[in-house]
């Protein structure tokens, strides 16, 4: 794996990431594609392969999804994740994350490995049976074992999910038959920036290759969480790659990028898709693109919710001048009827739609930075929604905070 930055605007930057056996690389910062055991829900082969991105698609993959499919033994001999999937151009990225933030003491204090939620409940992962199943999906970039725990936990809580991070990252790499080739070391910490500069700092001392952020998105508030992330970048060597989950918001997502994120690990495009929502907030916003006009007092900023009625009769496109094979084809009328009759095939046309819209986003992310304006971009995005909130909301303070106002979304 090799990784090059090529652009920064401030913390934020713009850089090239080889991983795997692929010539070809990707740029960040990227979205990495949700999926369920190798597949976004709703995708299939060929419509991951025509959506806008340049370079191999990045998708995310829970080890954890695997627990309860074929064994570690099957999938080797197979060949690993890309060929059961089928997937030999992609780049998978795993790491586990567990679905309950907040776990019990009793639950949580095991000191012999992760727990995590699982089809058939809860499940005991010890770092030897994370690394059998890594061993046999082989993916391109893995990340060690982590106890992440949310804001709200005590002092102590917080310093032994560091120790016990740590451990396991340590227990990684031993068992790690590749030498650390692939690993992105874990950092935890909850809300402390001193827990999270310890970690950060021991982490950076590893052979690994990048990092993995995690208990972010558990509690934290946004305006805490920038000198959170701040004070880890701070302790990180800057030419290597740094991943993040639990920032799904554009909002957030920006956030991250200001502050030195590579990769966005985030089931935000799913959770829509399944909600019957639709990304329709303005991509080229440095042109001067307002956000979208074509909503109802009820709609949110960044979204609509296709399921209303108020689109029953609607024969306009998700987002006019949208390239994507829904807008092509397709309008929120038919999406609404299929919605509401409860037919699949409305869940791939919004997921096709959604993933589209936000690998535009990311891509303008990555526009913005490179030449410099990444700044001027969030000041207007925050700028636009924060004015079509107060159209629709006369009794909102235009003067609110952007990273205040983004949780109203």
């Amino acid at each position: 794996m090799r990784f090059v930055v090529n652009h920064c605007c401030g913390r934020a930057r713009v850089g090239v990431l080889f991983a795997g056996n692929s010539s070809i690389p990707f740029e960040t910062p990227a979205l990495l594609l949700s999926t369920k055991k190798g597949l976004p829900a709703f995708l299939s082969r060929d419509l991951i392969a025509s959506l806008p991105f340049p370079g191999p698609h990045p998708l995310h993959i829970s080890p954890i999804h695997l627990l309860d499919g074929p064994t570690p033994a099957i999938i080797s001999s197979i060949g690993g994740l890309h060929q059961l999937s089928a997937l030999q151009n992609c780049v998978f990225v795993a790491s586990a994350r567990d679905s309950i933030e907040s776990l019990p003491e009793s639950v949580a204090s095991n000191k012999l490995g992760a727990s995590f939620e699982t089809p058939r409940g809860r499940r005991l992962v010890k770092p030897s049976d994370y690394m059998e199943i890594i061993s046999s999906l082989k993916p391109d970039i893995w990340a060690s074992l982590a106890d992440e725990v949310p804001a709200s936990v005590s002092e102590k809580r917080n310093k032994a999910s560091v120790d016990r991070t740590l451990r396991w990252l340590d227990d990684c790499l031993a068992l790690d038959k590749t030498g650390g080739n692939n690993i992105f070391g874990a950092i935890v910490g909850g809300s402390s920036v001193e827990e999270r500069k310890r970690c950060a700092n021991e982490v950076a001392k590893k052979n690994v290759q990048g990092f993995y952020i995690g208990g972010l998105g558990l509690g934290e508030s946004m305006e805490e969480r920038p000198g959170l992330l701040n004070s880890i970048m701070d302790c990180l060597p800057e030419e290597k790659p740094r991943q993040i989950s639990g920032l799904a918001l554009p909002e957030e997502v920006l956030q991250g990028v200001a502050s030195g994120i590579d990769l966005f690990e985030s089931t935000y495009v799913y959770h829509l898709t399944l909600g019957g929502l639709a990304l329709v907030f303005p991509l080229e916003i440095l042109e001067g693109e307002i956000f979208n006009t074509h909503l109802h007092s009820s709609d949110e900023i960044t979204k609509i919710n296709l399921r209303a009625t108020i689109y029953r009769n609607d024969a306009s496109p998700i987002v006019n001048n949208c390239s994507c094979y829904t807008c092509q084809n397709h309008t929120r009328a038919y999406i609404n009827h299929l919605l509401n009759v409860h037919e699949m095939l409305a869940q791939i046309l919004l997921e096709i739609h959604n993933t589209h819209h936000y690998l535009g986003f990311f891509r303008s992310i990555r526009e913005a930075i490179k030449i410099g304006k990444f700044d001027l971009f969030c000041m207007r995005f925050f700028e636009g929604r924060r004015a079509h909130l107060a159209s629709f909301h006369p009794c909102c303070d235009a003067h609110e905070s952007p990273f205040l106002s983004a949780q109203t979304s």
